[in-house]
């Protein structure tokens, strides 16, 4: 197997609050003009092939980011072979979130620091604004490759991490050219912007929305909602108890696409050794979920009970 030098190690910085300092002219500037693209299908109108497309776009881009960036690069919970795992890193960087190199160091660093000072997007520390995009322009450009390094042996996806916007504007072009201005801004940009802010709502909110079946180091929290948007992302309680699982929702009832997905690929041989959440561990989450219905039971019971306070003394005749 071929290999490659991984670039110097760089370890992402940490600003404290009190010394942010945010990156205009290459960050804020084009996040905010790819904004700005999608309002261009005011002139252009909208077709349905346009909004077609953009749904699909959006759909499949999304399963780049759960299936690739986050259980393939960032958590390996499967197996797979050189020719799938680049595709996939394609696919997921399509949606313009850098290289596939870049977004796995800092989601194994969010994991290490998760809601700690250190977490560079932990909604607990720094608020939901910082979390949700502002993290993203103070001091998360570096890469640590030393929490990289069973990436950085592969040439190509070295080579897709350094130029990521190759994916973006070959999806962009070519979407351009088969449904025209209509289908750039909608198909593509706008498209785009909704897979940003679908991802990024994990960061912002899976940390202070919803439910928490597993007691974490951090306040991760199981929302369905989420899960619905993020094509299974959204068990993210479940996923900061056990990440090495393939499977985010542990049980039927947690609707998990991308996991389903990944099983059909592993039916066809494409990938392998999928991880799932073991035995003990699914006994553990409906065990606890038990005692937190009880709880919740005897609570409203007491809450129902008439209050009674001391009873007034008769008085002697």
């Amino acid at each position: 197997m071929t290999t490659s030098a991984a670039p110097a190690s760089t370890p992402a910085v940490t600003p404290a609050r009190a010394k942010r300092t945010y990156d205009f002219w290459t960050g804020i500037l084009p996040f905010s003009l790819c904004h700005v693209a999608a309002l261009g299908a005011i002139w252009s109108g909208v077709t349905w092939q346009a909004v077609a497309v953009g749904v699909a776009l959006y759909w499949l881009r999304i399963l780049g980011v759960t299936a690739g960036y986050h259980r393939y690069f960032s958590h390996k919970t499967y197996e797979t072979s050189r020719p799938v795992a680049f595709l996939l890193a394609f696919l997921a960087q399509t949606t313009t979130q850098k290289g596939v190199i870049w977004w796995a160091a800092h989601h194994r660093a969010h994991h290490l620091y998760s809601d700690t000072e250190r977490d560079l997007h932990s909604p607990v520390q720094h608020g939901f604004v910082q979390s949700h995009l502002g993290w993203l322009f103070t001091g998360s450009e570096k890469t640590d490759w030393k929490r990289v390094q069973d990436l950085a042996k592969y040439p190509e996806l070295v080579w897709l991490d350094k130029y990521y916007l190759v994916p973006p504007i070959v999806l962009a072009t070519a979407v351009g050219l088969a449904f025209g201005w209509s289908g750039l801004f909608v198909g593509f940009f706008a498209s785009t912007i909704c897979t940003w802010h679908g991802t990024f709502f994990i960061n912002s909110l899976a940390h202070v929305w919803g439910k928490r079946r597993f007691e974490t180091k951090d306040d991760s929290r199981n929302n369905a909602f989420l899960a619905f948007l993020t094509l299974g992302e959204g068990w993210h309680n479940n996923h900061h108890h056990y990440m090495r699982s393939a499977r985010n929702g542990f049980y039927w009832w947690e609707i998990d696409p991308t996991y389903y997905v990944l099983c059909a690929m592993e039916k066809v041989g494409l990938v392998w050794n999928v991880q799932r959440p073991p035995a003990r561990l699914l006994e553990e989450g409906l065990r606890l979920d038990a005692q937190k219905k009880a709880a919740r039971k005897a609570q409203g019971q007491a809450q129902a009970q008439p209050k009674t306070g001391p009873q007034p003394t008769a008085l002697a005749a």
